[in-house]
């Protein structure tokens, strides 16, 4: 598992390399470096919430679907749950938000 961490840091990191402008052009007021860092921070944060969010509903889920069959009570108790993680992909929207209106 943290070989593939390393990885994919690695791949972001040489992605950004690739798409990095030179000095030159960024004193000519083209975005340089900088704005594409700015943009690649703004995308790992939403990507790493989503991700987040995708696993953290799927256990909820699953997890409130498997309590209410066997006690249909629970609904209004589970589902609540299952919004409270679909949260954490919009704080990460809005974390990018505040990236790049920085």
């Amino acid at each position: 598992m943290k070989k593939r961490i390393v990885s994919f840091l690695a791949f972001l990191g040489a992605g950004a390399a690739m798409f990095a402008q030179d000095a030159a052009t960024a004193a000519a007021g083209v975005a340089g470096a900088g704005d594409s860092l700015k943009y690649l921070a703004a995308a790992i944060a939403v990507g790493l919430a989503c991700l987040a969010s995708g696993i953290a509903v799927g256990k909820i889920g699953a997890a409130a679907m498997g309590a209410m069959s066997e006690n249909p009570e629970l609904s209004g108790k589970a589902l609540p749950f299952v919004g409270l993680a679909e949260g954490i992909c919009l704080w990460g929207m809005l974390v990018a938000v505040l990236i790049l209106f920085r």
